[in-house]
């Protein structure tokens, strides 16, 4: 059985000899690492990375505020200091719930077996990540003909009561779904529903994968659940730390064997954070692998013979990333749709105009597979697959108005989203946006809230249909198939009154783009496409934000202020779900921070803004508070207080802080939010100070 002109064992020996490699290369990174946990440091990460670690921590349950502010509260701490207390909170004091969510990750490990001459034969380790797919390493199923010959065991394990389990057989499904790739060494694989006829994951659970960061820092523990030589499954827990995060792969030390290959590696609230894939064999000065004695290792030894010094898996986020990328028909896109909206890989469901596709395997340079049909569309780039918007119109969604009874009935705290949130629900917005607020509530040792306590005004629908309407009846911009530059040019041409271009350019000058010369655009793509280009990668290269999302956020702040229709639509959209009388806090974010400002021009007599909060905003950009309602730099009508929250790596509030003297008094309030999520809401509502100013506010006039 030819496996892609190499055998599983040689693609093992490659694994092992390219993770020895990177331990080598990262032995100063590992040592810098080591010193530090020696010298008593618990988590040696950046701050950064301690930050968006202990607010995932607080976010998705690893932790409850109440032992938080138990244990916090009593003792003047900064931030950096309060984030490292969280994770060590969460790495020592683990809730019951630990075991059974550890059992119900389990469930969605199976075993990969073999069938070669007529005996069937275990060869590796497959987890859960969809109702329908498995991931397991590339060296175990390396192409979709060897996949053929597998299947899954599930409950390959002992009970409870110490008893074999009753094992359930499910077939490999490879001409459904099979992608692989030979560098990140995983491959994914659609499996054949289970004797009842539902998919195997849910029936055995499977794991929600998440590209986001924050899900492991140095120095934290990690689990992995496999079958170790092909034994029933077993689980290496907690007495394992990571060493090394490289750019794709991370380094750990971990109590497994080489069965466990394709197993998952989880963190202490059961989230994958990488696959494993390879351990780290010990070497000599020749480069030669040792046994465990100190004596060359030869094959004849076994790979139980090995001295393994360490274990790398591949992260998580590198994986999806890669499989956003891929060239794929619909019906595979949506499969890997859905592995759900944290994968990242939801919105990559979005494809153009029908175009002639090959049919077959395809293989890229790098060694990855994937399989295209006929009649399939035409390649996407991965940064328009992962977020060009959708061009059909959206059903309307209604804002969600608060309890009677929230703070008295007298106050009424409002979140004011901004633009590409057409897909999401208001329900789950609310939900996202409290419990990110709740995160800074408890490190300001202030009550959390309940979601059905704020008013959640909701233009996201309305907004997108606007704007794809443009689009389809121009018939120029088929995003899905262009360039973020090509697409900014795209906008520039459309734009109302021509101010798009303007926009574009004032932030990127206040990002220190030089306005003329050979050094504005060295080493940034230049003359790659069209004039808009420099500004776009300019922004691009100084900030958290990625080319596309500049240049559609631009957009949307460009149709808003530009015409009169679009702004007009989205006004009335917030004022249907709005209170009419009482005291107002205003939460506003990103295009919010826009709408809110000329929403503000608009209040009733009868409601009174006590305070503002603008988070991610672009109103220091002349470009766009010349534009607003009231034109120019200017102090809110009746607003009593305001605080404004930015990041100085977040492009969108690139004109902040705001300096000139026309908007009056108000706290300025500079933040460093986590890696990635440089714009997100929640990262900036999480902060102590801006949840502060906010639950303040709500409890002293309670």
């Amino acid at each position: 059985m030819s496996v892609t002109g190499r055998s599983n064992v040689e693609l093992h020996e490659q694994a092992a000899a390219e993770a020895a490699r990177r331990y080598e290369d990262s032995a100063a990174e590992r040592e810098r690492v080591e010193s530090r946990l020696a010298a008593g440091v618990r988590f040696p990460d950046a701050p950064d990375a301690l930050a968006v670690r202990a607010d995932r921590i607080l976010d998705r349950g690893g932790l409850s505020p109440s032992a938080v502010v138990a244990d916090i509260h009593g003792e003047a701490m900064d931030l950096p200091d309060a984030n490292e207390r969280i994770i060590n909170l969460s790495n020592e004091l683990q809730a019951w719930s630990f075991l059974p969510r550890g059992v119900r990750a389990g469930a969605t490990v199976a075993r990969i077996t073999l069938r070669r001459d007529g005996r069937e034969l275990p060869h590796g380790t497959g987890f859960m990540v969809s109702p329908r797919l498995m991931m397991t390493n590339h060296h175990v199923l390396p192409d979709e003909s060897f996949a053929r010959h597998c299947f899954a065991e599930f409950n390959a394990q002992i009970t409870a009561d110490n008893l074999p389990d009753t094992v359930v057989r499910v077939e490999l499904d490879p001409g459904a779904f099979f992608a692989a790739d030979r560098r990140l060494d995983f491959a994914l694989v659609a499996l054949a529903p289970a004797l009842d006829g539902r998919p195997p994951g849910e029936v055995f659970g499977w794991n929600r994968l998440s590209v986001q960061l924050g899900k492991l820092v140095l120095g934290e523990k990690v689990n992995i659940i496999g079958h170790p030589q092909g034994r029933l499954k077993e689980i290496a827990l907690r007495d394992n730390a990571l060493l090394v995060r490289l750019d794709d792969f991370v380094h750990y030390t971990t109590d497994t064997e080489p069965g466990n290959s394709g197993s998952p590696v989880f963190n202490d609230q059961w989230e994958v954070v990488a696959l494993h894939h390879s351990g780290v064999p010990k070497k000599d000065d020749q480069g030669r692998v040792l046994r465990k004695d100190g004596k060359p290792w030869t094959h004849g030894d076994g790979d139980d013979a090995i001295d393994w010094v360490a274990n790398e898996g591949v992260r998580i986020s590198s994986i999806l990333k890669h499989l956003a990328g891929l060239d794929l028909d619909p019906g595979r896109r949506a499969l890997l749709a859905e592995m759900g909206p944290d994968s990242g890989l939801d919105r990559s469901t979005v494809t153009g105009p029908a175009l002639p596709s090959p049919t077959g395997p395809m293989t890229s340079p790098d060694g990855t597979t994937a399989t295209a049909v006929p009649g399939g569309t035409a390649p996407q780039t991965a940064s328009a697959a992962a977020t060009a918007p959708e061009a059909r119109p959206v059903p309307h969604k209604a804002g969600l108005p608060a309890r009677g009874t929230a703070f008295g009935g007298r106050r009424h705290l409002v979140f004011l989203h901004g633009r590409d949130q057409q897909s999401k629900e208001p329900v789950d917005l609310r939900r996202e946006w409290t419990a990110g607020l709740n995160r800074g509530l408890t490190l300001a040792s202030l009550p959390p809230l309940d979601p059905d306590d704020v008013w959640f005004p909701f233009y996201g629908t309305r907004l997108h249909n606007l704007v794809s309407g443009r689009e389809s009846t121009a018939e120029a911009i088929a995003l899905d198939r262009l360039s973020a530059a090509a697409a900014a040019e795209a906008f520039a041409a459309q734009s109302p009154t021509g101010s798009y271009e303007q926009l574009l350019y004032e932030a990127a000058a206040r990002a220190g783009m030089p306005q003329d010369g050979p050094a504005a655009t060295e080493g940034f793509g230049a003359g790659l496409v069209g004039t808009l280009h420099r500004p776009l990668s300019w922004l691009a290269a100084r900030s958290d934000l990625d080319e596309w999302t500049i240049a559609t956020f631009l957009r949307d702040v460009d149709l808003y202020l530009a015409d009169s229709a679009v702004r007009q639509s989205v006004l009335d959209s917030v004022l249907e779900t709005m209170p009419t009388q009482g005291e107002l806090v205003l939460v506003t974010h990103s295009l919010g921070t826009v709408v809110g400002m000329d929403l503000l021009t608009r209040l009733p007599d009868g409601l009174d803004p006590v305070l503002l909060v603008t988070a991610g905003s672009p109103l220091g950009m002349d470009g766009v508070n010349g534009r607003l309602l009231a034109r120019g730099p200017h102090r809110p009508p009746r607003v009593r207080d305001w605080v404004n929250v930015w990041c100085p790596t977040d492009t969108v509030a690139i004109g902040c802080p705001l300096a000139d003297e026309r908007w009056g008094k108000l706290d300025q309030l500079a933040v460093a939010n986590g890696r990635g999520r440089a714009h997100d809401i929640d990262e900036y509502l999480a902060h102590k100070k801006a949840a502060e100013a906010i639950g303040s506010v709500l409890a002293a006039r309670g």
